[in-house]
């Protein structure tokens, strides 16, 4: 690395001149393309707002989470889960897998450092990438290539809900709900009944506390496990040999076997398969762990849609109201790069790449995507591995050429 700052300016912005890309975030997905450009020897930097690597795992999950996958869908490119490890890991195994990750790879993110802006210039042909640290320190980096792994989960999303501001009682977001302990004996509504959706409702129930769960759309409820196989390797298996539309047939027969008619509790099923859904509009089927049992026991209340709050009530499309003390939104994420990445050709103002799996990955003038294919880690994974290839390619025949490309129109330049 190698900096030069304005000496008549003491405040001026240090300027960073990195020899491969930056990676922004250092999640699953940005760990993953960090430690494939060190097997493919190429440097880079890796930029994270928190104070810690998979901030979204050790700080705004719920203590009872587990992967929902079998860990061999899980692991990371070159680095398999210890096999002491169980089927289903949970959020602190996972949470010590990713830090043994890190070490094994030599990946030392820079911590603290908020990315406020990213713009290609075209006249350099070079990124720049400006941040921020926590103390206000501001630092832009210059670099040939620019990997977005900040994620499809990088802010809550908190839906306007008429009378929520005047509710009067807690109100939290999944991510900052962590055990139904502190709900015990109280009445709270769940809103959301997603995978996050349904967990918190279990959680809350399994801690005496009494959850309605908002159920606004249909929603795919498969179990986690069929003839003791999990239902993603054995919907996996199927796939190799028969079209997707049959294998969602085949899912959804064996989990009226095993699961009944669920649509009577309140949970209508949508008119396309589940596989279908994921590929077509990135949803993700619930996979049941306990809440259904709940939900038949009575235990767990399904709802419909919300119209309004009030002073500790809630009032259902139907009319119906509800005496409530807490409020959990277990509504979701979404991307942030459209909050800082300058560019509207790759990426939609959704936060998502425009192109479709399996193509994108990889935009113009060395701008890539890793962790947006909503295929959870297993996609991350893969596209890790492309993206270090292709960029490994470029670097290598840079090397054979021996020729440097040092910026020399900036005030400071450090390099790493």
């Amino acid at each position: 690395m190698f900096s030069f700052s304005d000496k008549d300016d003491m405040f001026a912005r240090r300027c960073v001149w990195v020899n491969g890309p930056v990676i922004v975030g250092a999640g699953p997905s940005g760990l993953a393309v960090g430690a494939c450009l060190k097997e493919q020897g190429v440097p880079c930097v890796i930029l994270e707002r928190s104070d810690c690597i998979a901030s979204l795992w050790q700080k705004r999950t719920y203590d009872r989470l587990k992967l929902h996958l079998p860990k061999q869908f899980c692991q990371l490119p070159k680095f398999p889960f210890p096999e002491h490890y169980p089927e289903y890991p949970s959020r602190r195994q996972f949470i010590e897998y990713l830090e043994s990750y890190a070490t094994q790879f030599d990946l030392t993110p820079q911590f603290n450092e908020c990315v406020q802006s990213a713009k290609y210039d075209e006249f350099c042909r070079l990124w720049r990438v400006k941040t921020v640290s926590a103390d206000g320190v501001e630092v832009e980096y210059i670099c040939q290539w620019l990997v977005v792994a900040t994620g499809e989960n990088a802010e809550r999303v908190v839906p306007e809900i008429d009378g929520l501001k005047e509710f009067g009682g807690e109100v939290v977001h999944a991510c900052d709900y962590k055990s139904g302990e502190k709900f015990r004996g109280k009445k709270v509504v769940v809103v959301g009944c997603g995978n996050s959706g349904m967990e918190v409702s279990l959680d809350l129930c399994n801690h005496d506390a009494q959850p309605s769960m908002v159920c606004r759309s249909a929603v795919h409820v498969l179990p986690r496990e069929i003839f003791g196989k999990s239902t993603f390797e054995l919907a996996m298996l199927l796939m190799t040999w028969l079209p997707l539309w049959l294998v969602d047939k085949i899912l959804l027969i064996l989990t009226w076997f095993i699961l009944g008619d669920i649509e009577k509790y309140g949970l209508k099923r949508p008119t396309i398969g589940p596989l279908q859904l994921k590929n077509s509009q990135g949803k993700t089927p619930v996979l049941d762990i306990g809440a259904l049992e709940k939900i038949r026991a009575g235990k767990v209340k399904v709802v419909p849609g919300i119209k309004k709050f009030s002073c500790g009530t809630v009032e259902l499309v139907t009319g119906e109201k509800l005496e409530v003390d807490s409020v959990v939104l277990a509504t979701g994420y979404c991307s942030n790069v459209p909050y800082w990445l300058q560019e509207s050709e790759f990426f939609s103002k959704n936060g998502y790449p425009k192109a479709q799996f399996p193509n994108n990955w990889k935009g113009k003038s060395g701008l890539y995507a890793v962790g947006f294919t909503k295929r959870g880690l297993a996609g991350a994974s893969a596209d890790a591995i492309r993206i270090a290839k292709d960029i490994g390619k470029v670097h290598k025949e840079d090397l054979k050429q021996k020729k440097q490309k040092v910026p020399t129109h900036r005030r400071c330049i450090s390099t790493f």
